[in-house]
């Protein structure tokens, strides 16, 4: 096979690469429960709000090795939109669903530019790819009408909705938003440092 043939069979996902993408994607799907429940505990009436922070925070490991062990498009989005179908069908809005499709497709976009090599590149990736998790608290903000209604639909008291919106303000907003900012960074650089010997065996600098 020529060079070229192999650098053309290696920009497509394969079915090991699929295998690969699908147990990351449960390793993945292990934290954002191990971050739900410590958001729970001990976060209280912001655990709902911090919980895409805290999750960005823990996930940087599995993002990075998902990256040097694929390096191809469509790992990222694939790994994005599954968790955003299985947000979807468990009962969570529609959006949550459109931000797990958008930010994981710009996130694997932002890696490829740098060829998944770049740790800078692969790092703002990460950020991005982070936001995705974003989608099931932003109707909070953006749907309080549609979210209240849903809640009384699964026979939810006042008394609950109250407690749920209790800290959802504009205030709020942007300090969860930039949690995920400040987590993301620290989560991904956390990742990369731990798989610094694994990197440089992929190339990755």
């Amino acid at each position: 096979m020529t060079q070229q043939g192999m650098s053309t069979k290696s920009r497509h996902l394969t079915i090991p690469d699929l295998i690969t993408i699908g147990v990351f994607t449960a390793l993945y799907f292990v934290l954002v429960a191990m971050a739900t429940l410590f958001s729970s505990v001990a976060l209280m009436g912001f655990g709902m709000i911090l919980l895409p922070a805290v999750a960005a925070l823990i996930c940087g490991c599995v993002y990075m090795l998902l990256v040097a062990k694929v390096g191809k498009f469509g790992a990222i989005s694939v790994m994005g939109i599954v968790v955003g179908l299985f947000l979807f069908v468990s009962g969570h809005f529609i959006l949550s669903l459109a931000a797990s499709i958008v930010f994981p497709v710009i996130a694997d976009a932002i890696a490829r530019a740098g060829d998944y090599r770049s740790k800078t590149g692969i790092l703002a990736s990460y950020v991005v790819f982070c936001y995705g998790l974003t989608g099931p608290i932003l109707p909070l903000w953006f749907m309080k009408d549609a979210y209240v209604a849903s809640l009384q639909a699964r026979g939810k008291d006042s008394s609950y909705i109250d407690g749920v919106f209790a800290h959802v303000n504009t205030g709020t907003f942007f300090i969860a938003m930039i949690a995920v900012l400040v987590c993301a960074l620290l989560g991904g650089w956390l990742g990369q440092r731990m798989l610094k010997k694994h990197f440089a065996k992929t190339g990755i600098i």
